[in-house]
């Protein structure tokens, strides 16, 4: 099953600029929106909480960012009162083992994605969406 929205947070422009032509190409989903700051992205999805119909069924979560990182990102994410399941995919260029190990911690994330994101990454994340809807 393909999906309708996907989030990309990540505060590198370049790297959504790329994740999103690949994720075009690759017909990953319908619609994607951009936040280059993760607080947007967490304002966003508060507002759209009790809306299962415009929250997105995907998030492409970067670690490192300012103002608010990854593993913010994701406390806050699981305190909100969203019942939709959303599939979060963190891709990172961290290969810290302890970065690794902390997303195992969080039910929330799918998968851990070393950066750059490639063709084959995206049909395995494809895949994987298919396999858990």
């Amino acid at each position: 099953m393909k999906n309708k929205l996907t989030y990309i947070i990540d505060d590198d422009k370049l790297t959504i600029k790329l994740m999103s032509i690949l994720i075009s190409k690759n017909d990953f989903c319908e619609e994607i929106e951009s936040f280059y700051n993760a607080k947007d992205a967490i304002s966003k999805l508060k507002q759209n909480a009790a809306d299962n119909g415009i929250l997105p069924d995907a998030i492409l979560l970067d670690l490192n960012m300012p103002v608010m990182d990854g593993w913010q990102f994701l406390d806050e994410f699981i305190s909100l009162p969203i019942t939709k399941e959303i599939h979060i995919f963190i891709m990172t260029s961290s290969i810290d083992p302890a970065d690794i190990e902390m997303a195992t911690k969080y039910k929330v994330v799918k998968k851990y994605i070393m950066k750059p994101i490639t063709t084959q990454k995206l049909d395995d994340l494809c895949k994987l969406i298919g396999d858990l809807n």
